[in-house]
């Protein structure tokens, strides 16, 4: 098959021409796709469904050490919780505060507490002439939503299979006091999929911040989201890790059951330090006077333990295994050798990570949009929703159906084909 590149101005020409011919048929059938945001399908809460069933006015409504669950209390989650959290992100129960729904809220909370009041006696944020974050990219826009509201500067560190560019990372954390953190998504990251390697979690790790209140936030979110139960990539544990290194303050690991039970109504969970911990308490006395604990003991008591949760997400693991090989084979199929993309092919989490010709990505996904596909905007990956090269392309498989994903997929290589052939000959 000949690349695209390799093709005369003529041969672009004709091959233009036909192109649009497809796009106008495929703009015609009036699809109506969203692939924006990763979503689980409605077959995926399904398999959930029985946790509404867990607890009822008849039920015993204590957790194991006796607390009525329906009363005010427990700052930091009811004991078999913090249990089935902790085993969920490979720590102890005594690293782990279980909080309310999402963990979006608990990251935006350490970012403001920071910001406002200090971590651990250290000077606020807010009174600084300058606080900077690390950014690997492409990532996660709502990480970067967050710094950005806050008015911190953000960095772009260069991400691989293995992880962020250590070098960078170390580079920058030893030598300037006013990096106050990184944001990282370590196993099946968004958008790449990649998960970082034993290597990259020690360096983590390991590092020796200029700055005293210098903070990993570790966003494990897709700790247990494995597509094949055979072929799964493994995580370090970064809070023992922190602990061999001597840097047991420097983490916050971050976990939810937002894509595990239901979005909007799961549990979420901080696993940290004593030390960490006491100081978070200090907020969350002013804060609340406990989260849901209703909700807490029906999780608890619905996925039962580890085992559970894992057994459970082998469910979705067939929901969403079928979605992510269309959409591969497509790419594969429609796309291999011709030079003008490349993508990730992920052992789990929720995205694929496509990189177009440079300058391209904004006009595919206008294209994709205006033929009734929806992507998520192009930009969105990298901090202040700018990427450098115009290239990257996060593609959310789980949404849709299997049908509905390979018809998106179709539309997807057909506008990566039109965009590439008129940036070529834009070149001739």
């Amino acid at each position: 098959m000949m690349q695209y590149n390799d093709m005369s101005k003529e041969e672009l020409l004709v091959l233009k021409e036909s192109l649009n011919k497809e796009y106008a048929e495929a703009k015609a059938k009036g699809l109506a796709l969203d692939m924006s945001r990763g979503k689980p399908s409605a077959k995926q809460l399904d398999v959930s469904l029985g946790l509404l069933d867990t607890i009822n006015s008849s039920s015993d409504l204590k957790s194991l050490d006796g607390t009525d669950c329906r009363n005010y209390g427990v700052l930091d989650g009811i004991p078999e919780a913090k249990k089935l959290m902790a085993d969920m992100m490979g720590t102890t129960p005594d690293h782990v505060i279980v909080y309310g729904n999402a963990s979006l809220n608990i990251m935006y909370d350490q970012i403001s507490r920071a910001y406002t009041h200090g971590i651990l006696g250290n000077t606020p944020w807010c009174k600084l002439d300058k606080v900077k974050f690390l950014c690997p990219v492409p990532g996660y826009d709502r990480h970067f939503a967050i710094t950005e509201r806050f008015g911190i500067e953000m960095i772009n560190i260069p991400m691989s299979e293995s992880g962020p560019d250590m070098g960078m990372v170390e580079e920058y954390v030893s030598k300037d006091a006013s990096v106050k953190g990184i944001w990282c998504v370590p196993k099946y990251s968004n958008p790449q999929g990649y998960t970082y390697s034993e290597e990259t979690v020690k360096r983590m790790a390991a590092l020796k911040p200029a700055a005293e209140d210098f903070r990993i936030f570790w966003d494990n979110a897709y700790v247990i989201h494995d597509l094949y139960d055979d072929n799964k990539d493994e995580i370090a544990d970064i809070i023992s890790e922190c602990e061999k290194a001597g840097n047991p303050d420097m983490v916050f690991e971050f976990a939810s059951t937002s894509k595990v039970s239901f979005p909007g109504s799961g549990i979420a969970a901080l696993a940290t330090s004593a030390n960490n911990i006491a100081d978070i308490k200090k907020q969350l006395t002013i804060q609340t006077i406990g989260h849901d604990k209703l909700n807490q003991l029906r999780h608890v008591r619905f996925f039962k333990d580890i085992n559970g949760l894992k057994e459970h997400m082998r469910k979705h693991a067939e929901f969403m295994r079928p979605k992510f090989e269309a959409v591969e084979r497509v790419l594969e199929e429609e796309l291999g050798g011709l030079g003008i993309g490349s993508w990730t092919e992920p052992k789990g989490g929720y995205f694929i990570s496509f990189e177009a010709m440079d300058g391209c990505a904004k006009a595919i996904v206008a294209k994709c949009k205006e033929a009734g596909v929806k992507l998520t905007g192009a930009g969105a990956t990298f901090p202040y929703g700018k990427d450098p090269k115009d290239s990257n392309i996060r593609i959310a498989p789980s949404f849709p159906t299997p049908e509905e994903m390979k018809q998106a997929a179709d539309l997807f290589v057909l506008c990566v084909k039109l965009v590439s052939v008129e940036k070529l000959l834009e070149n001739k």
